[in-house]
């Protein structure tokens, strides 16, 4: 018996800001939000699809994100184009500690939630 995948991961976001993050994961990001289970929608929070894998976005009080390592690491094609976009919407890009064969860098959501952004860099 093996781990075959990741099936979703989960981030939080405070109570009552559901639609500000929808505006931000799926307005900015481009990501597209997925049917919550009937069973699970009383719980607050919105689920999201990214090709194969889920994003569970649940809430969560007195939690302080800035004070954990935890991201997600979205995966790009266009590094140049994410770092313009967040930055021109007035998103602090942060530089992250150089890994060989990425180029990324690293931002807080609007709700503190640590963000990676990476790209594999092409061989020369």
């Amino acid at each position: 018996m093996t781990i075959i995948g990741v099936h979703h991961v989960q981030i939080t976001i405070p109570k009552g800001l559901e639609q500000q993050a929808k505006d931000f994961y799926c307005g900015v990001l481009g990501l597209g939000e997925i049917e919550k289970p009937s069973s699970l929608q009383g719980r607050g929070g919105f689920w999201l699809s990214l090709g194969n894998i889920d994003v569970h976005v649940g809430t969560e009080e007195g939690f302080n994100r800035y004070t954990t390592k935890s991201h997600l690491a979205y995966q790009v094609d266009n590094m140049s184009y994410w770092k313009n976009k967040l930055s021109k919407l007035g998103v602090e890009i942060a530089a992250s500690i150089p890994i060989e064969g990425f180029e990324r860098f690293e931002f807080r959501d609007p709700f503190g939630n640590r963000v990676e952004i990476i790209e594999k860099k092409l061989l020369e």
